[in-house]
């Protein structure tokens, strides 16, 4: 390589390229590659660098839990019906680049944190960057904001996820304070940013979420508006568990 080849290749962020010169000039020789082709393995090795770096970036900065994966999630133990729903969100990621929402309920224990987990990682995987909340940290975060009077900075600042993982949105207190900034940030991402959202409750039950009917209804018909709903029922799920390990 040139002496003043490296240099080059730092200034121009190409790290893939000052590791893999050598040994490609030396295969480009032996086989006769042309330039392009030598060139054409080159970007093959910096494109690659840089996808699994930005991969371990969006990863670590999705903070999902760990563990949860479609390597590990036992997906025939659900309804076939659930399978179908889930393996096309897993296969297609369209749904998130045009601001669909995907919102899982069930009891606990059902897999609802593993799916939207799994389906993140998918995500991410697949080019769309995606950012994990619970929603009692999602709340306390944008309350605090709000007391500063800068909420829409807060929420401004999630608009570079394109899908938000809000889990356990059963588990916000009924205050003003805290359903306020929850609906605010529901109405704020709707038809512009896709949220993966998990509850044990029912719709039926979201009154117990938001203080008034008024703001339930608004909050649920943003929700679902452009929406994949997968409601998991705990007895087949168990079911099938206590046969697989007996």
């Amino acid at each position: 390589m040139d002496n003043s080849l490296a240099p080059m290749l730092k200034e121009l962020r190409l790290p893939a390229f000052a590791e893999h010169f050598a040994s490609f000039e030396q295969k480009a020789t032996k086989q006769a590659w042309g330039y392009d082709k030598f060139l054409a393995k080159l970007c093959e090795e910096e494109l690659a660098k840089r996808y699994q770096a930005r991969i371990a970036k969006w990863t670590h900065e999705a903070r999902l839990p760990t563990g949860k994966s479609f390597d590990n999630l036992q997906i025939d133990l659900l309804p076939e019906s659930i399978q179908k729903q889930v393996i096309a969100l897993r296969d297609n990621r369209d749904w998130a680049l045009q601001a669909d929402n995907v919102l899982l309920i069930g009891p606990s224990g059902v897999g609802k944190s593993h799916i939207a987990a799994a389906l993140a990682r998918q995500l991410i995987e697949s080019g769309v960057r995606a950012k994990w909340m619970s929603a009692t940290a999602l709340v306390q975060h944008l309350q605090q904001a709000k007391q500063e009077l800068d909420l829409l900075t807060a929420m401004t600042r999630f608009d570079k996820y394109r899908a938000l993982i809000i889990d356990d949105i059963g588990y916000v207190r009924k205050t003003d304070a805290e359903t306020q900034v929850l609906f605010e940030f529901i109405a704020h991402r709707y038809e512009s940013g896709t949220l993966i959202v998990t509850s044990n409750q029912p719709f039926s039950q979201w009154d117990q979420i938001f203080p008034d009917a008024l703001m339930t209804v608004a909050a649920i018909d943003r929700i679902i508006h452009h929406a994949t709903i997968i409601e998991i029922d705990a007895q087949s799920y168990r079911r099938k568990t206590q046969k697989q390990q007996g």
